[in-house]
């Protein structure tokens, strides 16, 4: 029973992929169950075509800012989180760290438009904005994978223990709990960056024409013909995957 789950799962989750890399080479496809002849004409184009080029960059230029942004304030966060959990304030804490989650990404990308277009906070569009609201989408990811991971941890025991040696707090927090998070770092930056490559609504909605993202740019080429646009999103399956492989890399390196 739980072999035949695990295939029909299987399948289901592969075999569009198998399809897309099939229709990445293939020359022709119309009405048909596979693509005719075969070509790597569509990577050439798509190579070729600035924008997606343009878009690429931007795209990990995002994920990349996300990660290290995210990294930053999850942190402490998470630390916060566990050591306040009994603390007065600590529930409303924790609601607001889950909120981006719970809130369709459409919602808030509608909201970003209200409140930075105006001439006050003129930032529609830009870079930073749209850096701003990836960590706002993916930081709660990589705060619970952390927290989840201090539970487990217990790390008070540990202070305690390097506390009796003379550490001092951030020596206590440096060199006892950041090490032991650093799995828990790699899972969730891994998370973060597939979450950030991958991510449309929040883009579609507040990116200019310069600053287009991947996903946003690939919507264009379902527009065109069937065996470019399979080209482009596998080179989105791709971005993906090598983003989070350099997450991984940089934080075990760290």
């Amino acid at each position: 029973m739980v072999r035949g789950v695990s295939l029909v799962y299987g399948v289901y989750l592969l075999l569009p992929i198998v399809l897309l890399l099939i229709g990445s080479v293939g020359q022709s496809w119309t009405n048909s169950l596979l693509p005719s002849g075969f070509t790597g004409q569509w990577y050439v184009d798509l190579w070729q075509d600035s924008s997606f080029r343009r878009a690429f960059v931007n795209s990990l230029l995002v994920a990349g800012a996300t990660c290290v942004i995210d990294l930053l304030l999850a942190v402490p966060l998470a630390y916060s989180l566990y050591h306040g959990a009994r603390r007065r304030g600590s529930l409303a804490a924790r609601i607001v760290s889950v909120m981006p989650v719970a809130v369709p990404t459409i919602t808030l990308g509608f909201g970003y438009m209200i409140v930075f277009n105006t001439d006050l906070m003129p930032w529609l569009g830009s870079m930073p904005l749209l850096i701003a609201a990836h960590v706002i989408h993916t930081l709660p990811y990589l705060t619970h994978t952390l927290l989840a991971d201090l539970r487990h941890l217990q790390p008070e025991k540990l202070e305690q223990a390097a506390a009796t040696l003379g550490a001092s707090g951030w020596q206590q927090f440096a060199g006892v709990v950041l090490p032991n998070l650093r799995h828990s770092m790699v899972s969730g930056l891994v998370m973060v960056a597939a979450i950030s490559v991958g991510e449309f609504n929040l883009s579609n909605l507040l990116v200019s024409f310069q600053n287009r993202t991947y996903p946003v740019v690939l919507l264009q080429a379902f527009y065109g013909a069937t065996g470019f646009a399979c080209a482009a999103t596998v080179i989105l399956l791709v971005l993906a995957c090598a983003s989070a492989l350099i997450s991984s890399r940089v934080v075990r390196h760290a």
